[in-house]
């Protein structure tokens, strides 16, 4: 499991921060030691779970090669915590609902440009 510091839920829609929605950022401690700073992308459900998905940055904010990492995603007592997904099977049910919601993103943006 990653370490997760954050107290945001990804809910932007009423938090109080003052992030802009797609912006918020946590800090992953992954298993190795190693500290990203991650974008996190949405939190979104997957047959009966919720996962999220986060976009590590580099030193200066940026996405260097377009990786996304996918956890489960749960709140134990009010706070945040995500775990691995160890199963593939559950892996690619997380992925695909992903990519369905990038699908559905990049179709409303067409749609608000028409």
């Amino acid at each position: 499991m990653s370490e997760f510091d954050s107290k945001c839920s990804g809910d932007c829609s009423g938090c109080g921060s003052d992030c802009d929605e797609g912006h918020a950022t946590v800090t992953l401690t992954l298993d190795n030691g190693e500290v990203l700073e991650c974008a996190i992308l949405t939190i979104f459900p997957a047959d009966g779970k919720q996962y999220i998905a986060l976009l590590p940055l580099n030193e200066n904010g940026e996405n260097e090669d377009g990786e996304v990492f996918l956890y489960r995603f749960k709140e134990v007592d009010g706070n945040p915590t995500l775990e691995n997904i160890e199963d593939d099977d559950e892996y690619e049910i997380a992925a695909d609902a992903f990519d369905e919601y990038m699908d559905e993103q990049e179709f409303e943006e067409m749609e608000e440009e028409n």
